[in-house]
């Protein structure tokens, strides 16, 4: 290179050290990149080996990993908050060893708004060398617990093989949490071990003071080191529940997944009972606690009084015996008829304002403007207080109008039912009746042969259902009318005076039910007319007073197995209001069977008009009926319960679940296991169940398709397992998963609606109370049909319906009704009706 020329070697140094100084810029950027790269490779495999990594699920997630095995996906609703998933940072995760992370606190106090949310807080333990004798706990302030009981402590599930998981939400009045670890022993009574140092505090969703590992001390200079993980998260109350239903759903295998839907364990061995360590008292007379119903009351005694009946007690002299003056009982009925509320409402075109529609809201019995749509006027049927309202249009304006006015008296005989019965109603409304919506079940038979038996349980079973029902009986206005103490020879055919006395109170029962079916204020629909209506003379004045007002159908009760025949005449002298002062009971029994032969004298069987025939139905083995001229939803759903009715006397045991986890939570819905109290129950119920039925070897046991009801039979052995969808609890809808205080804040308009009408309330997108019944039908049919012992074991809503039917409950207390936890319901069935008893195994 040539010096003379200054300028030109100061250029080629420039360029030469330019070059240089980019080269190595360009290096360091690849260094740095290389080692990114480096600490992303080395983090991925830290987190992937980490026990905080989400493959092995706990027991409650939040958002679960997609995976390709997961067939159903939660609904995704947006939140204020980063979401748990595979590729996210908790908002908050502690460990032993490690700080924290700086990311996911970087900012904390903001993320972590509790507007319109709640903190999900879950703790992990991880211990390879934890015995599996030993089982985790935590325990302490409210929420977790609520004081520093060790022997309240909530149990940690196991998770993987050293991970042990609990998770629960903090409601938004409680900032703090002050909690700590504890080892209690599974199986021997021995006192816990609680974990070294001071208590845990969580504030606001942040661990005050440094991580620390959970030490216990074993004895000794033993010492236990166990790694804590903790996670903290806002939610609100919708994701909550939507992931933990995706959890139970999709990714949580079921504890009893594989069971069939009918089942039956192997009998015990010699000396082992149940397999379990639980024990009751061999008096189990010691757990019977008091039940509403529990005397027997003869049949007669509760159907319907005389409507002339004065308050004395007594029929009044005047000629008006069929007015429509009422008792106080019947008054006291009547108004609750009055406030009874109609699911299904048909609003009168005279108060239907021309100018804006008018349609139904979710309160029953209200009306709110809608606008006017193609110049039509619609028919809303509410389906459910919970429920849009839906709008059937008529061809015209006019002819709707016009159908409301010439089925203005029917609006009042819509029926306080859902499913076959509303839409049959409904169907009826817009389009005519296609059968008589009034009906007269008239009863034909001898004495003693299970007429008022009959009577009362078809006016249960359809009063279950949602039709209006009274049940009349003749024999109640003649003792009324007459007195009690009426010989044989009242009863005689050759008694004109006698004759034309129980003819003038037949007729005054039948007038009565005729009249409770017209008036305006009621809806009656189905009368059941209970006497021997023996002669074709009686029957033919029954049907003339009817016609035109009701359709009759004549339900005769014939039995010749003088076996039952004998039961039941020795029935009728004990429980009878008519040998009531009878002390001398063959006299009684000798008086009665005189009775009986002065009907015999004068019987002539149906073979007019439109008939059922019970014949020798009582012991549920054989029998059979015939049917003329019958025809029609009612009378088809009638005659079909008839078939399945008999008077085998065997017990029904309804009992709810164990205590569930979600008991514990006061959470609705679900399909969790049960706690360690249910656990405990479901062996005490097995126990039970065993000297209960140990002389029943046909009987047989019925849960529901959800595992609670599963687990809680699973001790049960030596009897058939039966799943019943239809057994299952009422279904919540987007409820399913959260707490009466979720519902309350984040669904106001719904918490109200249905605390103003239980019945009848329809959660979105689930069901109502009156749903449950309609589902029910098949079970309280089967329940009917069977001839041996039946053990029900379902929830508290379905057994609120089956118990209502039994113990007669009229449909409005049915969501009002008790049904405690680990407590039994005995219910007998048999000829002297229903009899109701309970036992309490468990506080």
């Amino acid at each position: 290179m040539s010096l003379d020329n200054p300028s030109k070697c100061l250029s080629i140094h420039q360029k030469q050290h330019q070059t240089h100084k980019s080269q190595s810029k360009t290096r360091r950027l690849l260094y740095l990149l290389l080692i990114v790269e480096i600490k992303k490779k080395k983090k991925k495999k830290l987190r992937n080996n980490s026990p905080t990594s989400p493959s092995p699920l706990p027991r409650f997630v939040l958002f679960p990993p997609k995976s390709p095995t997961t067939h159903k996906k939660s609904p995704k609703v947006p939140t204020k908050t980063t979401h748990l998933s595979n590729t996210q940072n908790p908002k908050l995760v502690m460990g032993t060893g490690a700080s924290k992370n700086q990311e996911s606190s970087h900012g904390g106090s903001e993320n972590l708004d509790r507007s319109g949310g709640q903190l999900y807080v879950s703790l992990k333990m991880e211990n390879i060398r934890l015995n599996s004798d030993l089982v985790p706990h935590v325990y302490g302030s409210v929420p977790i617990v609520g004081y520093w009981d060790t022997s309240k402590a909530l149990s940690m599930e196991r998770e993987s093989a050293s991970m042990w998981e609990l998770s629960f939400v903090v409601p938004p009045n409680h900032e703090t949490l002050e909690f700590k670890f504890l080892l209690k022993p599974k199986h021997v009574n021995a006192s816990c071990l609680v974990e070294e140092g001071p208590n845990r505090l969580l504030k606001g969703g942040m661990l005050q003071g440094d991580v620390r590992l959970a030490l216990f001390k074993l004895g000794g200079d033993e010492v236990l080191e166990c790694r804590v993980f903790i996670k903290a998260d806002m939610v609100s109350p919708f994701d909550l529940a939507a992931s933990w239903r995706a959890y139970q759903e999709n990714l949580k295998p079921s504890t009893v997944r594989g069971i069939p839907d009918v089942s039956i364990n192997a009998a015990p061995g010699a000396g082992v009972e149940n397999g379990s360590s639980a024990s009751l008292e061999l008096d189990l007379e010691h757990y019977v606690v008091p039940a509403p119903t529990s005397s027997v009351i003869y049949a007669a005694n509760l159907t319907e009084n005389p409507r002339s009946r004065d308050h004395a007690g007594v029929f009044s002299n005047s000629d008006g015996l069929g007015s429509t003056s009422l008792g106080s009982d019947r008054a006291v009925a009547t108004s609750v008829a009055h406030s009874a509320d109609m699911e299904v409402m048909i609003p009168e075109s005279s108060r239907v304002p021309s100018t804006p529609e008018m349609v139904e809201s979710k309160s029953v019995g209200t009306f709110s403007p809608m606008q006017k749509q193609d110049s039509q006027r619609g028919l809303f049927v509410d389906r459910g207080v919970g429920s849009p309202p839906r709008l059937v249009k008529s061809t015209s304006a006019s002819s709707f109008t016009s159908d409301l006015e010439m089925d203005s008296e029917t609006k009042k005989d819509m029926p306080a039912a859902a499913g076959a019965v509303a839409a049959a109603a409904v169907a009826d409304q817009m389009l005519g009746p296609k059968e008589d919506r009034r009906l007269a079940i008239v009863l034909v038979g001898l004495p003693a042969r299970g007429k008022t038996f009959t009577a009362a349980k078809l006016t249960r079973y359809l009063r279950w259902l949602g039709h209006e029902t009274k049940h009349f009986n003749v024999g109640k206005y003649r003792r009324l009318k007459h007195g009690t103490n009426q010989s044989a020879d009242f009863f005689s055919a050759d008694n004109q005076e006698g004759i034309e006395a129980r003819n003038e109170v037949a007729a005054l029962a039948m007038e009565d039910m005729i009249s409770w079916m017209e008036e305006g204020g009621q809806r009656g629909q189905v009368g059941i007319f209970d006497a021997t209506n023996s002669t074709k003379k009686r029957r033919n004045m029954l049907m003339n007073m009817a016609e035109g007002k009701c359709k009759i159908i004549f339900l005769e009760t014939i039995c010749t197995d003088e076996r039952i025949i004998e039961r039941n005449v020795r029935l009728k002298i004990q429980q009878s209001p008519d040998y009531a002062e009878e002390t001398d009971f063959e006299a009684g029994l000798r008086d009665f069977k005189r009775r009986l032969d002065n009907y015999v004298k004068v019987y002539e069987p149906v073979e007019e008009g439109c008939y059922i025939k019970v014949i020798d139905m009582a012991s549920g083995r054989g029998g059979q009926i015939q049917v003329n001229n019958i025809s029609g939803y009612l009378p088809g759903r009638i005659v079909f319960f008839l078939v399945n009715c008999h008077l085998t006397p065997r017990p029904i045991l309804l009992t709810r679940h164990g205590e569930s986890k979600d008991n514990v939570r006061g959470r609705i819905g679900g399909d969790t296991i049960l706690s360690e109290a249910g656990e405990l129950y479901a062996k005490n119920f097995a126990n039970f169940v065993e000297r209960r039925l140990k002389s029943e070897k046909t009987a047989s046991i019925w849960t529901s398709t959800l595992q609670r009801t599963i687990i809680t039979a699973s001790p049960i052995v030596g009897f058939p397992k039966i799943q019943w969808r239809a057994l299952d609890e009422i279904y919540v809808g987007v409820c399913d998963g959260m707490t009466y205080e979720e519902i309350k804040k984040n669904m106001p308009e719904e918490y109200e609606s249905r605390k103003k009408d239980k019945l009848r309330y329809r959660y979105p997108r689930g069901e109502s109370y009156l749903d449950v019944i309609q589902r029910l039908e098949p079970v309280i049919i089967e329940l009917e049909r069977q001839r041996a012992p039946v053990v029900v074991i379902s929830h508290q809503a379905v057994l609120r319906a089956l118990y209502a039917y039994f113990a007669d409950r009229p449909l409005k207390e049915i969501p009002h009704i008790e049904v405690p936890l680990h407590t039994i319901i005995e219910i007998q069935m048999g000829v002297t009706g229903v009899q109701e008893k309970r036992y309490k195994l468990m506080d």
